[in-house]
């Protein structure tokens, strides 16, 4: 701890500061359980994200003797071009959120493919929107744990240092205050008990 003055000023701006920390103390805690709740709340999301991209991948077990035959055709098939999000505040930190994405198909000839084709562009898409889905998820999660991990510190700070040094400073200062007065009112009483003897040898 700093070497503090033992004030009276000195008392009242460690007694400020220690009202001003207790103050904002339950808001910090507060939002670091809103945080930790959000990234419970985004890991859950995200994992219901990877249970339909496995559903969808499974439902493509019927293509796979095809797909073997005709790797050329779903080589590029489809590529996303762009992906389209919106952002949204949480406790304070701004989040993309996932709206749709749009892709690029690659062009094939409908009377020279075979007509499974369409559902292949179809799935494809659909696990790629996931996927993409599941990243903006993945990257609200890092931002909002950021922000979690910086208000826990500062929980930490004012739990463990900011607070226990105030408290520790105002017994300082109040302990050398009232030695201070102590001291005080006994030199005032040294001070008074030698009157009489001054009086006495003045009188003789």
């Amino acid at each position: 701890m700093a070497k503090i003055k033992l004030t009276k000023t000195e008392l009242k701006a460690q007694t400020d500061a220690l009202k001003r920390f207790q103050r904002f103390l339950p808001m910090l805690q507060l939002k670091k359980q809103q945080l930790q709740s959000e990234i419970a709340g985004i890991t859950a999301k995200a994992d219901e994200v990877t249970a339909k991209e496995k559903a969808v991948r499974e439902g493509l077990d019927r293509w796979v003797g095809l797909f073997a035959t005709d790797e050329s055709l779903l080589a590029g098939l489809v590529k996303v071009r762009s992906v389209n999000t919106s952002t949204a505040n949480i406790a304070g930190v701004a989040i993309p959120t996932f709206d749709s994405i749009e892709t690029d198909v690659k062009e094939v000839d409908p009377w020279s493919t075979p007509a499974w084709v369409d559902d292949a562009v179809s799935t494809t898409t659909q696990i790629l929107s996931l996927q993409c889905e599941r990243a903006i998820f993945e990257e609200q999660r890092r931002l909002i744990a950021a922000e979690l991990q910086q208000t826990s510190q500062r929980v930490n700070l004012f739990e463990k240092v900011k607070i226990p040094q105030c408290k520790e400073a105002i017994r300082v200062i109040k302990i050398a205050l009232g030695d201070e007065q102590t001291a005080a009112v006994t030199r005032g009483k040294i001070a008074k008990s030698r009157v009489p003897e001054t009086e006495q040898e003045v009188a003789s």
